[in-house]
């Protein structure tokens, strides 16, 4: 197939300024959207706030009576906004998704139907490894945390400090998450094999390890099997992805 041939094949191809421009109105509709379900956070930032108060009144036993401190006059504000925007960000991963599938090179008019499957299934394992996050991982880590040697330590965390490290867990276990639809893409380009990822499982292991202690500052044993353990499976689920996405990447070469 000639140059020509391909750039007929997949649209015409653009320079890097034509790349740059193209990025920068991927990110409007991103920045617009998060701004839009960021306004909608502020009206629900309190009734999230009781909410990811949970875990830490059942940790404490002070059910209906927990409250965090406030060290800075701002503290409360700022961390008022911050889950706003997370929220926000939450709220607009479906045109985040979107938006980065339009950014992509030009695809064949068989694989642009490809948006129907990619964007509901990392939606889904976004959402899924949130999920996780919150209703395992959160509690057991809080637990532990607020438990630990009670004798010597007094639990009364501040607010920034309690909501960023669960916003923390939560939202990057969702993005972990992703992991498998990373790998397809990576194996559908030619850039990474199935042999390849299962020869360097050792590997994989450590690094899932180290990403474990990122997501987690816990050290404790519990916290850190916890998370990896689902990482371990989207890991062997990503090997089988691989060998799908190499196979369809053969395909499109001997065309």
């Amino acid at each position: 197939m000639s140059p020509t041939d391909a750039s007929d094949e997949y649209g015409p191809q653009m320079g890097l300024l034509e790349h740059l421009n193209e990025l920068r109105k991927r990110l409007v509709w991103v920045a617009v959207a998060v701004a839009l379900c960021t306004v909608i956070g502020f009206v629900f930032a309190e009734s999230i706030l009781d909410y990811l108060l949970v875990p830490y009144a059942q940790a404490t036993g002070s059910v209906g009576e927990a409250a965090l401190q406030t060290l800075r006059p701002t503290e409360g504000l700022e961390t008022y906004f911050k889950v706003s925007l997370l929220f926000g960000a939450v709220l607009a991963m479906p045109m985040i998704l979107v938006q980065f599938w339009l950014f992509l090179p030009p695809l064949k008019p068989e694989e642009k139907r490809y948006i129907y499957v990619f964007v509901p299934s990392s939606l889904a394992l976004f959402i899924l490894g949130m999920a996780f996050a919150w209703f395992v991982l959160a509690p057991a880590a809080i637990f532990f945390l607020a438990n630990f040697m009670p004798q010597i330590f007094s639990t009364d965390w501040t607010s920034q400090e309690y909501i960023s490290f669960v916003l923390r867990l939560i939202f990057w276990l969702g993005i972990s998450f992703q992991l498998p639809i990373v790998v397809y893409f990576l194996s559908r380009v030619g850039l990474v094999s199935a042999r390849t990822l299962l020869d360097q499982w050792r590997m994989a292991i450590v690094i899932i390890a180290i990403l474990a202690a990122m997501i987690t500052p816990s050290i404790d044993p519990v916290t850190m099997l916890l998370t990896m353990a689902p990482l371990i499976v989207l890991y062997i689920l990503s090997i089988a992805l691989a060998r799908v996405g190499e196979r369809q990447f053969n395909r499109s070469m001997a065309v």
